[in-house]
């Protein structure tokens, strides 16, 4: 999870994960939420395709990333809300929203500001790649 401890928590009028929510009933209905109630969110930039991070996000937190054209996540750690860049400056900008087939993932496309990794790296994906064993592909294969 990317949560960035420099950005703004939301804890005091949060329902958390159970609690009530204004997202639209439609939408809600299309969701397929793990045990706690929660989604993955992957934060893509908008014009690059770059993945940023991934987070979670309840009904009320998509709801507000929904409504508000910034995103809101749950923190797990902390069982709070987060506006990504409300502390640190690195905002994300929402040019939009997706469900996945499935209904159980949700993929933000954002304009990142600044760093997206509570490390400062600008993904959460910038560290070295793990090496690939003898039997995988080197790049890609045949199209189907």
């Amino acid at each position: 999870m990317s949560s960035d401890s420099r950005d703004r928590t939301d804890s005091a009028d949060s329902a958390g994960p159970a609690g009530s929510s204004g997202l639209d009933p439609a939408v809600a209905a299309r969701l397929k939420r793990n045990a706690d109630g929660l989604v993955p969110a992957i934060a893509q930039q908008y014009d690059t395709g770059e993945v940023l991070m991934l987070g979670w996000m309840d009904d009320e937190a998509l709801h507000r990333t929904l409504t508000t054209g910034r995103c809101t996540y749950w923190s797990r750690s902390r069982g709070e809300y987060w506006v990504k860049g409300d502390t640190s400056g690195h905002v994300q900008h929402v040019k939009s929203v997706a469900l996945d087939c499935d209904g159980d993932t949700v993929l933000v496309r954002v304009d990142q500001v600044g760093a997206a990794c509570h490390t400062g790296d600008r993904t959460c994906f910038d560290a070295q790649e793990l090496p690939l064993g003898p039997a995988a592909p080197a790049g890609p294969g045949p199209s189907a």
